[in-house]
């Protein structure tokens, strides 16, 4: 397997696990977000429902992704094509890393604000954001 095709590979089952996370498993994501002393605050079946927006973003990425692997489109045979959707795929892990940065720069969860990033899932979030990131650039400086 080549190494583009790998990461393809990767960027599909990690945003698709997005959208299951955001979206499916919404109450999950509120536990791991929000203080348990804090559930029953009003906001709190808001923001829950706010986070599938989140999925609902990640799954046509993922999707983009797994087409792009499985079906090697004839546009996707263009180095330039390649290129800018390697760049895309970087960009989009940079921005869900690079939202994290400003929380694991405080220290993580702040009394009841932010979400832990320094530990738990957040931190497995925050670590493979970053991994892609560099993986989908690196595909794409290796193809400019």
């Amino acid at each position: 397997m080549r190494f583009s095709s790998f990461v393809l590979l990767l960027n599909a089952l990690w945003f698709c696990a997005a959208f299951v996370q955001f979206s499916i498993a919404q109450r999950n994501t509120l536990k791991i977000l929000v203080p348990r002393e804090e559930r029953g605050n009003p906001i709190a079946p808001t923001l829950s429902a706010s986070v599938a927006f989140l999925g609902g973003i990640n799954l046509p990425i993922g999707l983009l992704s797994l087409y792009l692997l499985l079906a090697r489109p004839p546009f996707f045979q263009a180095a330039e094509a390649q290129l800018a959707l390697f760049l895309f795929f970087a960009a989009c892990h940079f921005s869900q890393f690079a939202y994290n940065l400003p929380v694991v720069m405080r220290g993580g969860r702040v009394g009841v604000a932010y979400w832990p990033v320094l530990k738990g899932p957040m931190l497995r979030i925050f670590v493979i954001d970053a991994t892609l990131f560099v993986a989908n650039l690196a595909v794409a400086l290796l193809l400019a």
